[in-house]
């Protein structure tokens, strides 16, 4: 069995000084890649240190996120884009990531563009995937996107709404989905309407979910168990049928071999 975490931020100060416990966790866990999302220069670059510190099980993926926007300096946008070309050169970077748009930052919502399209751009240029994500702005997103000429686009954390979920897909866009697939209806509707092969499996490390099974934990690699079995159930299908069909959809869409 080979688990995957296409969403996590191991480079989250949150998670400093249990970099390599969530690693052992990782492997003790049968997960066999975990794609750390970058947020803004600094954890861009200590994603690539940890890329290479852990290869075939950490992948890099950089970007600005859209939360960061008020307090980015021109400076940093030009230097994250150098590194992600760089980086993208060197085959060390597969994916253009955490990027999006985000309605809780409306009133920046021009640096907002400015960020996403410069992100958007470079994934283009250098036929990266992009994870992105779109609190309140799903539809804007799924709309504005086939205006670019994109490799892949994984839309993080889906919630809603339905019909742009419809859309995504229509576009052969992927998905992820986390811990709450145990116990949120909505996501749970989520998974049973979006086909096997446009989904992936995230945990958002470090945000912590506060309901059980995950209840007053540290998120870990490990808690993709749970999210895969969640989805096997709403499925209704075995288990090692759903675990092989994710790990296919990882390797094609983030062009890796898991090993």
């Amino acid at each position: 069995m080979q688990l995957v975490d296409a969403h996590v931020h191991l480079s989250d100060a949150e998670y400093n000084g249990h970099t390599d416990e969530l690693v052992e966790d990782a492997r003790a866990a049968s997960v066999a890649a975990l794609v750390s999302n970058s947020m803004d220069l600094q954890t861009s670059q200590q994603t690539l240190a940890l890329a290479e510190r852990h290869p075939g099980l950490v992948f890099a993926a950089l970007g600005i996120h859209p939360g960061n926007v008020n307090i980015l300096k021109e400076s940093e946008l030009h230097e994250t884009l150098k590194l992600i070309q760089d980086e993208a050169l060197k085959g060390k970077v597969i994916a253009v990531g955490e990027i999006g748009l985000d309605i809780k930052y409306e009133r920046f919502w021009a640096e907002q563009m400015l960020v996403f399209t410069e992100m958007l751009q470079a994934a283009e240029r250098f036929a990266l995937p992009v994870i992105i994500h779109s609190r309140g702005t799903t539809a804007r997103i799924v709309e504005m996107l086939p205006s670019y000429h994109l490799k892949r686009v994984l839309l993080h954390w889906f919630s809603y709404p339905m019909t742009a979920l419809h859309d995504a897909i229509s576009h052969g866009y992927s998905i992820t989905e986390g811990p709450p697939a145990k116990y949120s209806a909505g996501i749970r509707e989520v998974i049973a309407q979006v086909p096997l092969t446009n989904l992936l499996t995230e945990t958002d490390g470090p945000v912590k979910y506060f309901k059980p099974p995950f209840k007053g934990q540290m998120t870990k690699p490990s808690y993709i168990r749970n999210v895969v079995e969640a989805v096997a159930e709403i499925k209704k299908m075995p288990l090692d049928e759903v675990t092989n069909q994710i790990a296919t959809n990882f390797e094609s869409f983030f062009n890796v071999k898991l090993i």
